[in-house]
């Protein structure tokens, strides 16, 4: 909502001027754009001109207005556990009812049939895994169906009679990788979220000001120059992804957890924040009036998202290792200027945590936030992410 208050004033004799009218129109058209005023500082000022006219001894006096329009601070909203009939859904019983697919290309088996297998870290390109938001949002929209009216064709929950043991296909790749499945393909359009490491880029959200990509060569070097810049259908300001950092991407459908944006954030941001209290970090909190997460006042986690009617993409990403802070110099971080980023191994010491380690941390913090159990999915095309057998 927007706050406003006159700054200056001057009255003139003028003809009669529809003033009601433009006043309307403004207001409407700085309303329709608010969301896009708010980003990275607590409010934006912007100047317009209105028009009153007053009727004074028989003749029109127009009061000429300059008002300063002032774009409050972010609606964050607040995170509440979900529950069920009044109690919290927590407990497994409730979790095990509420299955959704996990991606997980954070590790990947080098080997598929030895008990020694050895488990290497690999990235994925942005637009592969930005492809795969897509496929299954797809498919997601395509369950719920186009008119409000009617059912889903199916839940968004992986159905409890789906057997996995029964089905011969499914127990061998258990076997063959870690206790991962392959989603039958009348299933893929339930809840899923996917786990990764970026290869290096730079993002920027819808409404993104691209001069927070530094471009002189004082602020950055070669490395940084040559990193990719991508502008997707996200909110918030411009951020770096890649290896050492964990990237999140839930692709859920609200409708079966709270049907409110800024619930889902401060959700995702519970989320993290209970995944760094699992990883030993200390003093991880929230900021007023912005996303994300702080530790040491430093940003460690960013979040950005897109609903498209109550399904989510995009996500959060969390800094681990010391290589996810290396680009972030190209950079204004979120468009905060004069703000650091950290990661977890810098925040504690001696102890060094694996990107690998800690999305241990994150699925554990993700199903209890959610109330959900993650099903790992089998990669079978893992060059090709983008890929939906």
């Amino acid at each position: 909502m927007m706050n406003l208050y006159r700054s200056s004033s001057k009255i003139t004799r003028t003809p009669s001027v529809p003033a009601l009218a433009i006043i309307v129109i403004v207001t409407l058209l700085l309303q329709s754009n608010a969301s896009a005023f708010v980003t990275t500082k607590s409010y934006r000022r912007h100047v317009v001109r209105t028009i009153q006219n007053n009727y004074v001894g028989g003749g029109v006096v127009r009061r000429d207005t300059a008002t300063e329009l002032q774009v409050a601070p972010q609606q964050l909203g607040s995170f509440e556990k979900l529950t069920d009939g009044g109690d919290e859904m927590m407990i497994a019983p409730f979790r095990e009812k509420r299955r959704v697919w996990l991606y997980d290309f954070v590790s990947t088996p080098k080997s598929t049939l030895s008990d020694e297998q050895t488990i290497q870290s690999s990235t994925v390109p942005y637009h592969d895994a930005w492809e795969l938001q897509k496929q299954l949002v797809d498919y997601q929209l395509a369950r719920i169906g186009k008119r409000p009216s009617d059912p889903p064709i199916y839940s968004q929950f992986i159905p409890m009679h789906f057997d996995f043991d029964d089905d011969d296909d499914n127990r061998m790749y258990a076997r063959c990788n870690r206790g991962s499945v392959a989603p039958p393909s009348n299933l893929i359009g339930c809840d899923s979220i996917i786990m990764l490491q970026h290869d290096p880029v730079y993002t920027l959200g819808t409404a993104s000001d691209p001069s927070f990509i530094r471009n002189d060569n004082e602020n950055s070097n070669a490395a940084t120059t040559e990193i990719p810049v991508v502008r997707i259908e996200r909110g918030g300001e411009v951020t770096y992804h890649g290896p050492g950092q964990l990237t999140v991407y839930p692709i859920l459908d609200l409708r079966g957890y709270k049907q409110d944006v800024h619930w889902y954030m401060r959700a995702l941001e519970e989320v993290i924040l209970l995944a760094l209290e699992k990883a030993g970090v200390k003093g991880a909190v929230r900021e007023d009036n912005l996303t994300g997460v702080w530790v040491s006042n430093k940003k460690i986690a960013a979040l950005g998202i897109k609903a498209r009617r109550w399904v989510t993409m995009h996500g959060l990403a969390i800094n681990v290792d010391m290589r996810s802070l290396q680009n972030f110099e190209g950079i204004v971080p979120c468009g905060l200027e004069g703000r650091k980023v950290t990661c977890i191994n810098e925040e504690n010491g001696n102890t060094v945590t694996t990107v690998e380690q800690f999305s241990y941390h994150v699925k554990e913090a993700l199903e209890e936030i959610f109330c959900v159990a993650l099903i790992p999915v089998t990669q079978t095309k893992r060059d090709g992410v983008n890929g939906i057998n």
